[in-house]
């Protein structure tokens, strides 16, 4: 089995690394295309108003400078041999749950990937943030990794789908188990923008995350980590609300 691994940390990222310890225990054949510095919150962005560079660090390992989505095209057709069986994305340093999977570069990376056809499956590693900075502690990540993984390699998944993964935030031992689940939905109205000035005394504005708010409806991914669950959720590309078709057709008829 080939795999191209990906991320939206950056090719350094120590979550990178666990995603390949995991990817090892199910093939030697790994490639990796990652971006060159952090890409959090991108979402699914292409560059398109400037040259995207490419750079090998060694045989199967390469960078470019450009966003998660930008990696995986470059993954696809510069960098791997041939299309690859399965594309994994991560490990994130947070959570991307809910509705945060609209903004994030780890998720938008495994959409290119199911765009592209390949099977692709977004990791991320839920982390208490206060205080942690850098020192995301992955080890539910690296010791469940490949029981979530299992399963969704043979399991069939119909085409424009991918798979969301968020560990929670507790020692491996803690983790009670892993749940098929739906995506939740954040309160977004009660989000923070938080104002400073930089040293030449000019404003500036940083978004502040820590306040929004969400419930914990039965069955959702947000239910799952707050409960020490492992959550799995299958993602479609159709956006469409289907239910509202009927009603705007209605109001367009002549």
């Amino acid at each position: 089995m080939r795999i191209l691994l990906t991320n939206d940390d950056g090719i350094r990222a120590s979550g990178l690394t666990v995603l390949e310890g995991i990817a090892r225990q199910f093939s030697d054949d790994i490639w990796i295309c990652a971006p060159d510095e952090e890409q959090s919150g991108m979402g699914h962005a292409l560059t398109l108003t400037k040259p995207v560079r490419l750079r090998q660090h060694d045989e199967r390992r390469f960078s470019v400078t450009g966003t998660p989505t930008d990696a995986v095209t470059m993954g696809l057709r510069k960098v791997v041999p041939g299309p690859p069986d399965l594309i994994l994305s991560g490990v994130n340093r947070g959570a991307n749950l809910a509705d945060d999977i609209t903004y994030s570069g780890t998720v938008s990376a495994a959409i290119e990937g199911a765009l592209a056809g390949v099977r692709s499956i977004a990791l991320s590693q839920v982390y208490a943030r206060e205080g942690m900075g850098e020192d995301v502690p992955f080890g539910a990540a690296i010791e469940w990794g490949a029981k979530v993984l299992a399963p969704l390699l043979t399991t069939p998944l119909p085409k424009r789908t991918l798979v969301n993964v968020n560990f929670p935030p507790l020692p491996a031992s803690e983790v009670k188990g892993i749940r098929a689940v739906r995506q939740g939905f954040h309160d977004y109205s009660r989000g923070t923008v938080v104002e400073g000035r930089d040293p030449r005394g000019f404003k500036y504005y940083w978004f502040g995350l820590d306040s929004i708010e969400h419930t914990l409806d039965h069955g959702t991914d947000l239910e799952a980590i707050d409960e020490g669950y492992i959550s799995v959720t299958p993602l479609q590309l159709d956006l469409t609300h289907h239910a509202s078709l009927g009603a705007l057709a209605d109001r367009y008829e002549p």
